[in-house]
């Protein structure tokens, strides 16, 4: 056994140093910051939805680590600053594959420019792109984007729940490869939002997944990116179908209609999904703490929210999926009344003729004798939340055809 191993690890550091290889020194252009929009050309291999996430702190460094959904060329990176009360300057952003914990896969990590500029000033409430780096990206790599912020102070924005171990160091250790600088681990993602690539195919397309906790990734296993999202992605690769890009929106107690556990999907639609290049397709999977909180949202309130969502994804020239609503009976706030509006919802959906395509995740999470409660198999124990195979069963039941729809 030992021989083998020393084989496979032979082969998998042969095949980082392939990888590495493929990158390429960034041209230096002139002007001012990257705007956000959407590049052209490109699609979207991961994002998160921002957030407030405390307070950015002088002189600090973040390694982020991310995994892409599909491979490419001339990666670029958004950055945001949405929840900022003052600009946000980073005068180092740089790219590469993550080797193993903070460490990279030498020679594979170069500096981002904006501009031509090394250094970025993002305005308040602003995202930018950075420029593209030339070289190929494989799909499913762990991607390392490393960032320095000299005097960042007030509301910091990011991704709380990242299910990814990332790493904070003091000073700019941006430029080194190993992990030596980087003293402390992170379960968020800062400042970063998105990645994009540029696809050897350019009919190559993504869907963006605009969701709760359920599709955040809560309850799977961290950092083996297990989250439903993540397995579709693995589907796709290998599907007969242009979208291979996933953009995971998922944003933990998030609300089809409310704001005050963050930004409510009706009010996040334009940064979270209608800004991501090569967008083809929205799947909306969203709904369950509306109903859950006794906020009073009734099954119409409900529909009318999808409704708008849906306008205005169409309207935009997206196909847009609706999940019906899985079963929640036995979690704390759960009643009939809320299982009322859950049934009525879910029949909208099912039959409503809103959507240009229904996954059913309710039939395939329902217990086969219990159907308000989950599945025993998949339930981790709050009866709300999944485990690794309901993760698993949610993205077997979408039909990679269905995210393909001709608008």
């Amino acid at each position: 056994m030992t021989g083998r191993s020393g084989r496979v690890r032979r082969l998998a550091a042969a095949v980082l140093v392939t990888l590495a290889c493929q990158w390429a020194p960034v041209r230096a252009v002139t002007g001012p910051p990257a705007p956000a929009g959407r590049p052209p050309g490109q699609v979207v291999t991961w994002a998160a939805s921002a957030d407030r996430l405390g307070e950015g702190a002088a002189g600090r460094s973040y390694r982020l680590i991310v995994h892409t959904s599909v491979a490419g060329s001339d990666l670029r990176v958004r950055l945001s600053n949405a929840f900022g009360d003052r600009p946000l300057t980073l005068d180092g952003v740089r790219a590469g594959l993550r080797r193993a914990g903070a460490a990279l896969v030498p020679g594979s990590d170069r500096p981002l420019t904006f501009r031509g500029s090394r250094a970025v000033t993002v305005p308040t409430g602003a995202a930018v792109w950075s420029d593209p780096l030339p070289g190929r990206v494989p799909a499913g790599a762990d991607l390392a984007v490393s960032l320095h912020t000299p005097d960042a102070a007030g509301p910091a924005t990011g991704h709380a729940l990242a299910m990814q171990t990332s790493y904070v160091g003091q000073g700019d250790h941006t430029a080194e490869t190993s992990g030596a600088g980087w003293t402390r681990p992170t379960g968020s993602w800062w400042y970063l939002d998105a990645v994009s690539v540029r696809p050897a195919d350019p009919a190559t397309r993504a869907v963006v997944v605009l969701g709760d906790s359920l599709t955040d990734g809560w309850q799977s296993t961290p950092g083996r990116d297990r989250r439903w999202p993540d397995y579709l992605a693995r589907r796709l690769h290998a599907a007969p179908t242009a979208v291979r890009g996933v953009a995971n929106e998922g944003m933990s107690g998030d609300k089809v209609l409310g704001d005050d556990a963050g930004t409510g999907a009706v009010h996040r639609l334009q940064r979270d999904v209608l800004s991501q290049p090569g967008a083809r397709t929205l799947l909306l999977f969203e709904g369950v703490n509306d109903l859950k909180a006794h906020t009073g949202v009734t099954a119409a309130d409900l529909i009318a929210g999808y409704r708008a969502i849906v306008r205005r994804a169409q309207a935009a020239g997206l196909c847009v999926v609706g999940a019906t609503i899985g079963p929640f009976e036995g979690w704390s706030e759960w009643d009939p009344a809320a299982e009322a509006v859950r049934q009525e919802v879910n029949r909208f959906i099912r039959t409503g003729g809103a959507f240009d395509a229904v996954v059913d995740f309710d039939r395939v999470l329902r217990g086969p004798h219990e159907p308000t409660r989950l599945r025993s198999a998949f339930d981790n124990g709050d009866h709300l939340h999944l485990d690794d195979a309901g993760m698993r069963a949610l993205a077997g039941a979408v039909d990679p055809r269905t995210l393909d729809c001709a608008r």
